[in-house]
């Protein structure tokens, strides 16, 4: 099984013919997502370089194709817009990849989303969600699948089903940082470890799903053994999530939290990575980890190993 998206879902792409997205939505075409179109006002009746109709509205491209799932490309002035004009159509998970989208427009966003209680808003500035696909053929970037679902920027191919992993077992991973998503997902396939749902939430102050959600959606997941969590600096939400889990959790927990060594005022990479009190710091949050019974690792070179222990004990 799988969170949030999978082989069924049927993705458009808000920004097709911008080149972000018409070069990722090729890459997810790739995968074997279900894309089924996109969204580029003013260009509606026409089609993009891979065949997809362009519609003008969200509502339009819903109306047409039955999309349930839409990526966001749009520049960040009217990203915000986007995410607002998805949800009002139905759209029932939205990644939204943009970075740079205003503080302020979030704010706005966030609340707006309220009335759309069964959407879901991933990011923005983030990688977007994948539930991995069987391979077909091939190895590498060479490597085809089918059944999954990719909707976003992540390198398809490092990702691993359940049925093609040695172990058998599976992890949710849920990240703040992109780079350190795909870090953990390869370090889990190369030990036979694969992965129900990947999650990259973002690193923006204000964002969509957040640990807590992704937690209890992995904790009601059977084919998820246990979640690798990856945050940073800035924010309370990984303390927020500490505390879930020592209440909630049922399955291992295995985290990294990044910005150790960062000085406190100074953003660090992400809008977010700040460190404003004594809470948002690497330590406060890793100390609230580890009371709280997950596995902290040292380094972020340690989450495969770390996975495969945890695994190892939770089976005994």
């Amino acid at each position: 099984m799988s969170i949030l998206i999978d082989g069924s879902t049927r993705v458009i792409c808000q920004g097709i013919t911008g080149s972000a997205g018409a070069f990722h939505t090729a890459g997810c075409l790739a995968y074997g997502s279900r894309m089924v179109g996109g969204v580029t006002p003013g260009k509606g009746g026409k089609s993009d370089s891979n065949g997809l109709p362009i519609f003008d509205t969200v509502a339009q491209a819903v109306s047409a194709t039955g999309a349930d799932a839409t990526m966001i490309f749009v520049p960040p002035p009217g990203a915000a817009d986007a995410i607002l004009e998805a949800a009002a159509a139905g759209i029932r998970v939205i990644a939204a990849i943009t970075e740079g989208v205003p503080v302020q427009d979030m704010i706005r966003t966030k609340a707006a989303l309220r009335d759309f209680p069964e959407t879901t808003l991933i990011g923005p500035n983030c990688p977007g969600v994948i539930t991995p696909g069987r391979r077909v053929s091939g190895t590498g970037p060479d490597a085809t699948f089918e059944g999954g679902c990719k909707i976003g920027i992540m390198p398809g191919y490092i990702h691993t089903h359940r049925a093609d992993a040695s172990s058998g077992r599976a992890v949710g991973i849920v990240s703040r940082s992109g780079t350190l998503t795909y870090e953990a997902v390869w370090q889990c396939s190369e030990r036979g470890i694969g992965q129900s749902t990947c999650v990259g939430i973002g690193g923006d102050p204000i964002k969509g799903i957040n640990f807590i959600e992704l937690l209890e959606r992995f904790h009601a997941d059977p084919e998820t053994d246990a979640i690798v969590m990856i945050g940073e600096i800035g924010g309370s939400d990984e303390s927020d999530a500490a505390r879930w889990i020592g209440e909630h959790a049922t399955k291992p927990v295995i985290s990294f939290i990044a910005g150790r060594t960062a000085p406190p005022g100074k953003r660090m990479g992400h809008a977010g990575a700040i460190i404003g009190g004594a809470a948002d710091t690497a330590e406060a949050k890793i100390a609230a980890l580890r009371e709280a019974g997950a596995v902290v690792c040292e380094s972020p070179a340690d989450l495969g190993a770390a996975a495969a222990e945890a695994l190892a004990v939770a089976s005994r």
